[in-house]
């Protein structure tokens, strides 16, 4: 299981959670790799999260100022 570096870009976290949850239906996986996996998983998932939040603020933001700066009818 590899440490993802927290600048990583969201299709590099999001395809690492996809792998983290294809390996943890896996059945045959002993209990301690299990729930190391399901840590991964967690970080990934918060990680995916803040940075789709991250995007949608400056989206909203980006709208807010073109409506600012739209010549009034």
């Amino acid at each position: 299981m590899t440490k993802t570096d927290p600048t990583q870009s969201f299709e590099s976290s999001f395809a690492q959670l996809q792998d983290v949850i294809s390996k943890l239906e896996n059945a045959d996986l002993p209990l301690e790799e299990a729930i190391k996996l399901y840590e991964e998983g967690k970080r990934l998932s918060k990680l995916c999260a803040q940075i789709l939040e991250s995007a949608r603020l400056r989206v909203s933001t980006l709208s807010e100022t073109e409506l600012n700066e739209s010549p009034a009818d």
